[in-house]
């Protein structure tokens, strides 16, 4: 059936259709969903390159298997760089990036803050940090943006297939409650007990919020084994070659209380899908089987400068560096290699009910809600 155009086909008309063809094979593609990030340098792409903070990581050798360094605290990928790409989607941008408009924002932002955390003091040692109530409000920004070119239904249908990560919690134990006390006063004012139920308290708000912003398809991390990263070990000598007991005992009390959590959204929050990616079970693996995975060093930082396990000084231009990083589970004092983070994010996004529950990514992605 052919339409009759009232007036003439002009350049401008083309163009009109050229933008709604583009907007329209954007929003209606279930083959590349967008993915919003949350969370802190394990996550971060570059956010803090903008703010005045001495969590950064745009300094070599950061990025050196990357091509350079950009912010991300590793010496390649993150975890959510590698679900892209296995995905088909390009590297998410970082929120504060000035090239970070629309269109560009339709595949997805990365809200993620080195030093950033679940509790608003967390982090505060190292100045400026974007904690989580704060890249909240970062992507309501961008939502609104989105139904301003778009509209809200489409909008809304496009949240509704989206994929959001949220990786929050480890800061809050390494750089607030196990921090010592003479800098952050936490741990002298809280039992572990009451201060992972508070930390649980916040986030369930700031789930809530996510999800009442448009979020349903929701991938939680837990916090990992963060008792067996190099900085833990040099600064418990006591632990010897063993990974240091009370920071894994805290993760894992917060990290049952969280699978408890992500059960009780997914009854309470209509349409949503919380999942519970359990990280800390795939890096204890990994630890404790690391020769079967092809490492050769699963407790010393590859980028050292201080400590029997390099995890005394941060990274930086004045560091050593293994030369074959695929051989240490650790890049720096803190922060897991390329390597491992491939191992991570494969199990991720094809792993069975214990790796990540009630379903992996990639059967997320295909989720109707």
């Amino acid at each position: 059936m052919c339409i009759k155009l009232n007036r003439p086909v002009t350049v401008d008309i083309l163009f009109e259709v050229f933008i709604f063809l583009f907007l329209f094979g954007i929003t209606t593609s279930d083959e590349q969903p967008a993915n919003f990030v949350f969370g802190d340098s394990l996550v971060e792409v570059g956010n803090n390159n903008y703010i005045a903070s001495l969590s950064r990581a745009n300094y070599p050798p950061f990025g050196i298997d990357f091509g350079r360094p950009t912010g991300r605290f590793t010496n390649g990928r993150t975890i959510v760089d590698i679900i892209g790409q296995e995905l088909g989607v390009d590297f998410t941008p970082p929120y504060l990036a000035p090239t970070t408009v629309f269109p560009v924002i339709m595949r997805g932002v990365n809200y993620a803050s080195g030093a950033g955390g679940i509790l608003n003091l967390t982090g505060k040692l190292f100045g400026d940090r974007i904690n989580f109530d704060a890249q909240l409000d970062n992507f309501a920004n961008t939502r609104q943006d989105i139904i301003s070119n778009i509209g809200v239904p489409a909008t809304l249908s496009i949240l509704n297939r989206s994929m959001f990560s949220v990786a929050m919690g480890s800061n809050d134990f390494i750089n607030n409650y196990l921090a010592p006390s003479v800098l952050i006063e936490e741990m002298d004012l809280a039992s572990p007990e009451l201060f992972v139920t508070t930390l649980l308290s916040k986030f369930r708000e700031q789930l809530t919020r996510l999800y009442n912003l448009g979020g349903r398809k929701i991938v939680v991390t837990n916090v990992g084994p963060i008792g067996c990263i190099p900085s833990q070990r040099d600064t418990n000598p006591a632990a010897g070659e063993d990974c240091v007991t009370f920071p894994n005992q805290l993760a894992q009390l917060f990290n049952i209380q969280l699978k408890g959590l992500i059960a009780e959204l997914n009854s309470n929050l209509k349409g949503s899908m919380f999942v519970y990616a359990d990280v800390y079970r795939i890096l204890e693996d990994i630890l404790d089987n690391y020769t079967a995975y092809g490492f050769e060093n699963p407790c010393s930082s590859c980028c050292c400068m201080a400590g029997r396990f390099g995890g005394l000084i941060p990274c930086g231009p004045t560091s050593s560096v293994c030369r074959d990083r695929s051989k240490y589970v650790f890049w720096d004092p803190w922060h897991p290699t390329d390597a491992t983070n491939v191992i991570i994010a494969k199990r991720l996004l094809y792993g069975d009910h214990n790796d990540i529950f009630p379903m992996n990514v990639h059967h997320l992605i295909q989720h109707l809600i």
